[in-house]
C-alpha cells in the first residue's frame, strides 16, 4: 500500500523512498526509487489531478457504465461487450511480461491507496468503480487505441468516411535547419478536450529513466515524450486498422468458401440502472464469424467487424522502453515490436537524427487499393481475408532526409517532406492514401521556407493562425464577388480584402470567411484539383465564380445578421470558455489550413465555444541541457476544486508557451507541494 509520509516543501530526500514534487502548475514530478514505485506514485498522481474521470473511463472499460450510471452509457457498454474488450484484457493481463506486470500492479495500486486516503475527494457517483483492477488499466488502453482511435462506432456507422475527427501536428528538425545546430522536436496533438482525449502531462524518474512527457489520462506510461537524448510525438496517420466484411447468411450461419459456417455465439447480460437505483437487465448476444465481431445484421446479410492489433499485448510495455531509449537504434529496437497498433511517429535526438514512421499494424491485404478498403469487403472468401500484418522493414519511414525537416499534419507519409523521400509506388497501394491537406501544406510551407529555424520561431510558427485555404483562393474570390455579386457580396470582398487572412482574435474577415467556407461544398468548389505531382500548390482556383459569389453573400447576409457587422473580429464569436473564464479566441479549423488548430461548437448566445483541438504542446530543442516548453490548454487537471483545472488558458490566449521545469532546482524553485512515499 502507498502512504503517504510528509508533505514539506523540503528538498531533503532519503534515496530509500519514493516522492512526487507538484510544480505551481500541477505537473507531477515522480521520483522513484524503483520503477514499480514510480508506476505507484503515477497512479497516485493521477488520481489526484483526474480522479473522477479516471474512474469513469475504467468503468466503461469494464462495460459497465449502465450498471453504474444509467441508460445513456449502454450503447458504450454494447459496444465495449461486443468488442469483448473485459475477457481479452484478462488475457493480455497475464501476457505482460512479469516484471511490467509488476508495474501494471503498482500503478493500481497508487489509484487504490490515494481514493483509500482521501475518499471525501472522490465523487460519490464513481466510487463504485473501486477498487481499480490492473487489467482495468489494460481494458482501458485497448478500449482507447483499438476501439476509439483505431475503430469506433461512429465510424462503423460511417463506413464510407472514414475521416477521423481527431489530429495532430508534428515536426522534426534537423541540425542543419537550425539556428543553433540542435535537432529540434514539435509535440503538437490535436484532441477533444474532455473525457478518454485528455492529455495529463508528468515527469517520471527512477533508475534507467527520466522521461518527461503527456500520455492521455489513465494510462500508466508516457506516449509522447523526450528524455535527456530523444524524444518523439505521434499524430494519427492515415492508417486502415479495421475492415467490415459482408456476411451472406444461411441456415443460421453465413457462407465462407462456398459453405455454411457456424456462428460463434456468447449470450451476454448487461445491466442498467434505473431512475430508482435498482437494475433491470437487458440481453445481449454477441455472434462472431471467423472474421470477428458481427455488428449489424438485416436483410439476409450481416455486417463483420475485423481488427488489427489485437494479438499484440504489448504496447504500454513499448512506450515505457521508448522513453527508456539513449539513441536512435535503442529506440528503433522498441518500435519494431509493432505493438502500438497506429500512430505516426515523429522523432529527434541529441545526436542530430530525425525520423518519420509511418507506425502501426497494417494487414498484409491480397488486392485493392486505400480506396476500395474503405467500403464495405465481401465477406464470403477467404481471398479477401487478411491475417497478418507487415513487419517493421515494410512501413514507410525516413531518417535524416536531404531537406533537414520533417512534418505531419495527419498526411499520408509520402509527404513528410520536400523533395519527396518516399515513393507511393515502392509500397501496396492499399498503404495509405494519396493527398495533402491545406492544413499540412502549411505546415511544410512554414518549415521549407525558413532555412534556419531558431526555437524562438519554431514556437511562433506553431501558433500561426494563417489560412492556406484564404492564401489559395482569396486572389479569385474576390473578383468574382465584384463582378458576379450583389451589392453584399461587393462589401463583403471589400471586408476580406483588408483581412490579414488569419483568425487572430482581432483579425477583421476570419468569421465572414469561415461562414463563406461552410457555405461551400469544396468536393467540386476547385477548377483544379489536387494532383499529385503539385502537392503543395493544388488544388486552386475556383470552378464556378457565380456560385462562390453567391455563396459570399449568403454568408453575408447570415454574419451581419447574427454580428452586425461584415468585419466582426474572429475572437468577438469564436471563444475560449471554462468555468468562469470567457476569453477570445484565436485558431480554428484545420479545414482551413490552419496550423493552430481549434475546433467550435455553437453556443447558446451564438457565439461559439472552442471543444477541441490544440490540447498538449511541446517544444523541445537538444541543446545542453535540453531545452523544452510546454502547454496543457484546459490545465492538468479535472478533479473539481483543483486549481489547475483551466488555469493555463489565459496563456493558451496569449499564444503563450511555460517553461518546462525538469532539474530538481528548477522544480523546487517552482515547488507548489512534496508528497514522499
Amino acid at each position: 500500500m502507498l502512504v503517504l509520509l510528509v508533505g514539506s516543501q523540503s528538498n531533503s530526500s532519503s534515496p530509500s523512498s519514493t516522492e512526487i514534487l507538484w510544480d505551481t502548475y500541477g505537473v507531477p514530478h515522480i521520483y522513484g526509487k524503483d520503477a514499480k514505485s514510480a508506476f505507484q506514485s503515477f497512479g497516485w498522481a493521477q488520481m489526484q489531478s483526474h480522479g473522477n474521470l479516471i474512474l469513469r473511463l475504467y468503468g466503461q472499460a469494464r462495460g459497465q457504465g449502465a450498471e453504474y450510471w444509467g441508460k445513456e452509457y449502454l450503447e458504450s457498454d454494447e459496444w465495449v461487450q461486443t468488442m469483448g474488450i473485459p475477457e481479452r484484457a484478462s488475457k493480455w493481463y497475464e501476457a505482460q511480461n512479469p516484471a511490467f506486470r509488476s508495474y501494471l500492479d503498482a500503478f493500481a495500486a497508487g489509484i487504490n491507496a490515494y481514493a483509500l486516503k482521501h475518499p471525501e475527494l472522490i465523487d460519490d457517483e464513481v466510487e463504485m468503480v473501486l477498487p481499480v483492477r490492473p487489467v482495468d488499466i489494460i481494458a482501458h488502453e485497448q478500449r482507447v487505441t483499438n476501439f476509439t482511435f483505431i475503430v469506433n462506432p461512429e465510424s462503423v456507422k460511417e463506413t464510407s468516411d472514414r475521416t477521423n475527427p481527431v489530429g495532430s501536428n508534428g515536426w522534426a528538425i534537423a541540425p542543419a535547419r537550425s539556428a543553433s545546430g540542435n535537432a529540434m522536436l514539435l509535440a503538437n496533438p490535436h484532441l477533444p478536450w474532455s473525457d478518454l482525449f485528455v492529455w495529463y502531462e508528468a515527469q517520471i524518474t527512477a533508475p534507467g529513466i527520466d522521461a518527461y512527457g503527456a500520455t492521455l489520462v489513465g494510462l500508466p506510461v508516457l506516449a509522447i515524450a523526450f528524455n535527456n537524448n530523444l524524444g518523439w510525438t505521434h499524430t494519427v496517420n492515415t492508417h486502415d486498422g479495421w475492415d467490415a466484411y459482408e456476411l451472406q447468411l444461411k441456415d443460421g450461419g453465413y457462407l465462407f468458401d462456398g459453405k455454411v459456417q457456424a456462428f460463434e455465439t456468447e449470450k451476454k447480460i448487461l445491466k442498467v440502472k434505473q431512475d430508482d437505483g435498482t437494475l433491470r437487465s437487458i440481453p445481449l448476444v454477441v455472434q462472431r464469424s471467423i472474421h470477428g465481431p458481427v455488428v449489424e445484421q438485416k436483410d439476409g446479410k450481416a455486417l463483420a467487424l475485423r481488427v488489427v492489433g489485437l494479438e499484440q499485448p504489448g504496447a504500454l510495455e513499448q512506450w515505457w522502453d521508448m522513453a527508456r531509449a539513449t539513441k536512435l537504434s535503442e529506440f528503433e529496437t522498441a518500435l519494431k515490436r509493432l505493438q502500438i497498433p497506429m500512430f505516426t511517429v515523429m522523432y529527434a535526438d541529441r545526436q542530430g537524427h530525425i525520423m518519420h514512421l509511418f507506425n502501426g499494424q497494417v494487414p498484409i491485404r491480397s488486392q485493392g487499393d486505400f480506396k476500395y478498403w474503405e467500403g464495405i469487403i465481401p465477406g464470403d472468401t477467404s481471398t479477401t481475408l487478411w491475417t497478418k500484418a507487415h513487419p517493421y522493414t515494410d512501413l514507410p519511414r525516413v531518417v535524416d532526409p536531404p531537406s533537414g525537416w520533417l512534418q505531419n499534419a495527419n498526411d499520408p507519409p509520402w509527404t513528410t517532406t520536400f523533395p519527396a523521400a518516399l515513393n507511393p509506388a515502392d509500397f501496396p497501394p492499399y498503404m495509405a492514401p494519396q493527398f495533402m491537406s491545406f492544413r499540412a501544406q502549411r505546415s511544410a510551407r512554414m518549415l521549407d521556407e525558413d532555412k534556419k529555424i531558431s526555437f524562438e520561431e519554431m514556437i511562433k510558427y506553431k501558433h500561426s493562425t494563417r489560412m492556406e485555404l484564404a492564401d489559395r483562393l482569396l486572389d479569385d474570390l474576390i473578383p468574382a464577388a465584384r463582378k458576379h455579386g450583389d451589392e453584399l457580396a461587393r462589401r463583403a470582398a471589400d471586408v476580406l480584402e483588408a483581412w490579414d487572412a488569419s483568425a487572430n482574435a482581432d483579425s477583421r474577415g476570419a468569421v465572414l470567411f469561415s461562414f463563406w467556407a461552410e457555405e461551400m461544398d469544396f468536393d467540386s468548389a476547385f477548377s483544379t484539383p489536387w494532383n499529385q505531382n503539385s502537392p503543395r500548390t493544388t488544388p486552386d482556383g475556383l470552378a464556378d465564380p457565380p456560385r462562390a459569389a453567391k455563396a459570399l453573400s449568403t454568408a453575408a447576409a447570415k454574419v451581419e445578421a447574427a454580428y452586425k457587422a461584415l468585419d466582426v473580429p474572429w475572437g468577438d464569436v469564436f471563444r475560449l470558455r471554462s468555468n468562469n473564464v470567457d476569453l477570445a479566441a484565436n485558431g480554428g479549423p484545420g479545414s482551413l489550413g490552419i496550423f493552430r488548430v481549434l475546433n467550435f461548437a455553437p453556443a447558446s448566445d451564438g457565439r461559439f465555444s472552442a471543444f477541441d483541438g490544440d490540447s498538449y504542446v511541446a517544444a523541445i530543442e537538444f541543446s545542453n541541457p535540453v531545452k523544452a516548453m510546454a502547454l496543457t490548454s484546459y490545465g492538468n487537471a479535472t478533479q473539481p476544486g483543483s486549481p489547475h483545472v483551466g488555469e493555463q488558458l489565459q496563456m493558451f490566449a496569449r499564444k503563450q508557451l511555460r517553461p518546462v521545469w525538469r532539474s530538481r532546482q528548477d522544480i523546487v524553485a517552482h515547488l507548489e507541494k512534496r508528497e514522499v512515499f
